[in-house]
């Protein structure tokens, strides 16, 4: 007997039951009506299908798949709630296929052989055999070696669904036996369109409840891009609304125990937010910070806005007070790109507090807007002439580059020497504080301005 996936859906037959194609795929009919609302709602053709176009394009591996002409193994890898289960149910349901489940969870290299010899003698009736291995990456080396043989051969076809990455997880061999397919995770857009089909869906709410907006909206932030996530969470709600209710956003926050975050990413709560989060920062508030940082996440906030506000403020309002904090910000930048959420809002979290903790300077700011407002005066004057380029043909002959004074010569590397237009020598704009490592660079400062300037 081998051992069926959890949720019932996924039964297999025994060795001396006779099933027919029609039942590898599970029909409306043959889920329960108290089963989950996520395996009621589990899509039963390509139509159905929300999300991973990128496989399912016409012609694709998957979707060859799918629809019975492929003939490649699968590791379907993506986070969880993405359609990996579904993809391998709809898999099961090719004609002249039949479909047996194992989860690495429970099965060891008993069921793997068992089942390889199950699909060995139908092989010998032209009955192709479909093998799903749920978590595949918990099955060991030795479980793995098991089903090379039976791959290469396609004695079975396997559809493996791991969540993470099978270049880790996964022995070389079975890998390169495989085509890897990389499942996204799912859009605010697609956890609605889920959403929404399973309340109206006779398989799922069949209408039984309305759900108001907000509560949809949160809804969808709870799914966290997770389609399984939303639907239970959604069934929690309208088990609480109770049929013919409504399910309104206090009773989403009664049936999940997660109160919503009042957030608007088009609205006032997006600015206020976001202005109190910069404000905590600049007034070195690392909790309060901390907090709206926390807000703006629970409530789905773009991880990448949040990161190139770090960035703006790390220059703005920090400087060279403390010049890694910059470095800080744009690796928690790149941490979101390499890495995305949820684990990139460690990367978030770091960053904040270094900026919050990081002595404070406007003086990057100020002395840009110094140097600008002078430009805008018409305070441009010409280039002095032995600063301007002098690697064309004749640009002696004019004067350029004559007389300048190379600072790598001299000992201290720095020297006098005149750098700005006639109109604006003798000008300060970057006026260093006396916080954190601007306390040095002002004493340098001084001095490289005295040399420069001829005042020493």
């Amino acid at each position: 007997m081998i051992d069926s996936d959890s949720d019932g859906l996924f039964d297999a037959p025994r060795e001396d039951e006779h099933v027919d194609d029609s039942a590898a795929l599970p029909s409306v009919s043959s889920v329960r009506s108290d089963a989950p609302l996520a395996v009621r709602m589990r899509p039963l053709s390509l139509d159905e299908v929300v999300g991973q176009s990128h496989l399912l394009t016409a012609g694709a591996p998957l979707r060859r798949l799918v629809e019975g002409s492929g003939a490649a193994s699968v590791m379907l890898y993506g986070p969880p709630g993405t359609g990996k289960t579904t993809l391998a149910s709809l898999i099961s349901g090719a004609t002249g296929r039949r479909f047996e489940a194992l989860s690495a969870l429970s099965a060891g290299v008993k069921e793997v052989r068992g089942v390889i010899e199950l699909a060995r003698r139908r092989l010998l009736n032209g009955e192709q055999t479909v093998l799903f291995i749920d978590e595949v990456h918990r099955f060991s080396k030795t479980q793995q070696d098991a089903l090379l043989a039976a791959v290469e051969n396609r004695v079975v076809l396997l559809v493996a669904a791991t969540t993470e990455n099978p270049s880790f997880s996964v022995v070389s061999p079975l890998l390169s036996r495989s085509l890897v397919l990389q499942l996204q995770p799912l859009t605010p857009d697609d956890i609605r369109a889920v959403l929404t089909r399973a309340v109206a869906d006779t398989r799922g709410l069949a209408a039984s409840v309305t759900v108001t907006d907000d509560a949809m909206d949160h809804l969808v932030r709870l799914a966290g891009g997770d389609a399984r996530r939303g639907l239970t969470a959604l069934e929690a709600a309208s088990d609480t609304a109770g049929p013919g209710g409504t399910v309104d956003l206090p009773t989403v926050e009664a049936s999940v125990d997660k109160a919503a975050v009042r957030y608007d990413r088009d609205g006032d709560q997006h600015y206020d937010v976001i202005s109190a989060f910069i404000k905590s920062i600049r007034g070195s508030d690392v909790d309060a910070a901390l907090h709206y940082l926390a807000r703006m996440i629970t409530a789905g906030e773009d991880p990448r806005f949040i990161a190139r506000r770090l960035m703006v403020h790390a220059s703005e309002d920090i400087g060279m007070a403390d010049p890694t904090a910059l470095q800080t910000a744009t690796a928690a930048a790149q941490a979101v790109q390499l890495i995305g959420m949820p684990e990139a809002r460690l990367a978030l979290a770091q960053a904040t507090i270094h900026l919050a903790t990081a002595p404070k300077s406007g003086s990057v700011t100020s002395a840009l807007g110094a140097a600008m407002g002078d430009i805008a005066a018409g305070k441009a004057g010409s280039v002095p002439t032995h600063l301007r380029d002098g690697h064309y043909s004749g640009a002696k002959s004019l004067g350029n580059a004559v007389g300048y004074r190379f600072p790598h010569d001299d000992p201290g590397g720095v020297l006098e020497q005149q750098y700005p237009p006639e109109e604006l020598v003798g000008v300060d704009y970057y006026a260093p504080t006396d916080h954190g490592a601007e306390r040095e660079i002002k004493t340098r400062l001084g001095k490289l301005r005295r040399i420069v300037r001829g005042r020493s």
